[in-house]
Order: C-alpha cells, then structure tokens, then sequence
C-alpha cells in the first residue's frame, strides 16, 4: 500500500475507530487535497458512508469554515479535517462535538508530516500524555524558561488539563492528528513575563531570523518585537483586534517521531517542547472566543510546577518517575 494510504488507514481505523455502521465526513482544502482523497478512500472500506467537502483554504488558523460544512459536520459520526488552517478551535468543530460527533483535525498537515508522525506508538504517547494531565490538574503555577529568554509565570489552579493523544473514539471527542501534547488555559488574565518564540510560529513558519519575543502582561500581549517575522505576526494579531493578543494556551508536546519543520501541527507535539498560544481558548474553557488561535514553539524549555521540574532544558523529566 502506498504510505500516505497506510497512515491515512491507521488515522482512520485506529485513531478516530470509524466502523462500518457510521458515517465519516472528510473536510478539506485545495491545497490538501492529496491527504483528503486518500482519506476518503481508506474510509469507504471501513464506513457505511463517506462524504467528502472540499473548500478555499482559511486565511487564519480558528477562522469558520463556509456554513455548508458546519452544517455537514453535524449530521455525521466522524469528521476529519486534513485542511491548511486550523478548524479545532472554531464553532463549526465545538457545534459538531455537541451533536455527537467526534473529530480528528489536521491543521497544517503535509503528506510528510503524515507519513512519519502516524509511525509513533500512541500508547505510550497517551501514557505520558496523561502523567502530565495529572501534574497540571494539581499544579497552581507554571514557570518557562528558555535559553532563548522566555521567562513567564503562569497561574493555573482549578484549571483542567487535556490530554490530546490521538485516540479520539467516544462521541463528543476531539484531538489532533498526529497527536501527543498535554495542555490548558492559562487563567485568564493573570500570567505575567516575557515568551521568545525561537522553533516556529503558526502561519510564519520556522523562526529563520530573529526569535519573536512576546511581553505578557495580565494575560495579555502588549508588545511584539524581534525581526520580519516578528513584525508579520504583529501584523496578523493587529488584523484580527485586542482579542488575539490573549494568553490562550499552554502545552507540553509529547510525541517522539514529531521533528520541528515548521508546521505548527507536528511542531507543537514535538517531545520535550513547550508552545503557547494567542487567541481564541473558548475550546478549553475560556471566554476569548475570536476567530484566531496561533502557537508558538520554545526550544529547550525548562519548565516547573509549583517548584517541582518536568522539563529540564527539553529533557522529560516525568518520565524518570513511578
């Protein structure tokens, strides 16, 4: 079988369990397109009945699909997104969860990234996923470093975790595909520091120039600064209005074939990463509900809750305890 049908196949079968009794919808994009079709043809072996929509690609990750696929996206059992731009942070995608459906999105996905990251072992991706699900759902303070000088504390009590594995298999359920990050919303309001976004940056790309650093302060953006990149990003949060500039998202990536290559979706799991994002965190309990929601991925992190180290200067830490 050709390798982007074997990990189409196994993204079908194992990752989202479409079954033969169920309807699957595949959403995607003109420039997506290969990834969508050999989705849908894995799928018309394994469902009752598949549906394919293909559409202009976003502008801006969390951006709304036309109105013919949120519609869509409710009447089925499954939907999965390969598109150009993020949908998991969108209406169409919480509406879609809410009647029942469950959800596999594929923002930024290449037939590369495909490829290789469906070769992780997704157990032991959700055993360590989980273990930090655990440490953040106890913690009341995150501390990042970075040798490229993020320094921010971020409070996090009575705020729940979520575990993105890549098994999304109950009704109602959402992840990323590929998968392998704990995250949360930071309080809304509270953090305070400085973020250098040095491993890339959604709808940028790579960071090839000057990292961009972010000044956070009461859980907002308040500067952008650093070099081109630094400025077509201020630029994107600008267009958007005051409310892309919020702390929307901190995240730990645990998957180990993930590499960095400037695709948010891999980037943001890559083992031993920490990512925080602006814009919209409504998906994860918050009141920002804008249609912008972009990562940033920190190199070498140190990372410690409450005092105790998980991530060591990128090292995973958690995984050296019972």
């Amino acid at each position: 079988m050709n390798p982007l049908y074997e990990a189409a196949l196994t993204a079908a079968r194992d990752c989202l369990g479409v079954k033969s009794t169920e309807s699957v919808l595949i959403v995607t994009d003109t420039l997506r397109k290969a990834i969508g079709r050999a989705l849908a043809e894995v799928c018309r072996d394994l469902a009752g009945e598949v549906l394919y929509l293909e559409m202009t690609p976003r502008e801006v990750n969390g951006a709304e699909p036309p109105r013919a696929v949120t519609e869509a996206m409710k009447q089925v059992d499954v939907v999965i997104c390969p598109t150009t731009m993020s949908l998991t942070h969108t209406d169409a995608r919480r509406a879609a969860c809410r009647a029942g459906a469950r959800v596999g999105t594929m923002p930024g996905i290449t037939e590369d990234i495909m490829v290789r990251t469906m070769r992780a072992d997704y157990h032991a991706i959700a055993r360590l996923t989980e273990k930090l699900v655990q440490v953040l759902n106890k913690g009341r303070m995150v501390h990042v470093a970075t040798p490229a000088g993020t320094d921010i504390r971020i409070p996090i009590n009575e705020i729940q975790a979520i575990a993105s594995t890549g098994m999304v298999l109950t009704p109602g359920a959402y992840g990323n595909l590929p998968s392998g990050e704990a995250y949360l919303m930071p309080r809304e309001g509270e953090s305070e520091g400085v973020i250098v976004v040095d491993g890339s940056l959604a709808g940028i790309g790579l960071i090839t120039d000057e990292p961009v650093k972010i000044t956070i302060e009461k859980g907002m953006a308040v500067q952008i600064s650093g070099g081109a990149q630094a400025k077509t990003f201020e630029e994107m949060v600008n267009s958007v209005g005051n409310k892309a500039r919020t702390l929307a998202e901190l995240g730990v990536g645990t998957n180990d074939m993930a590499e960095i290559k400037g695709a948010v979706l891999e980037d943001e799991k890559v083992k031993g990463t920490v990512h925080l994002a602006l814009g919209n965190n409504i998906s994860m309990g918050g009141t920002c509900n804008v249609g912008f929601h972009v990562d940033g991925i920190l190199l070498r992190p140190t990372l410690t809750v409450d005092g105790e180290v998980i991530l060591r200067d990128g090292r995973m830490l958690i995984e050296d305890q019972a």
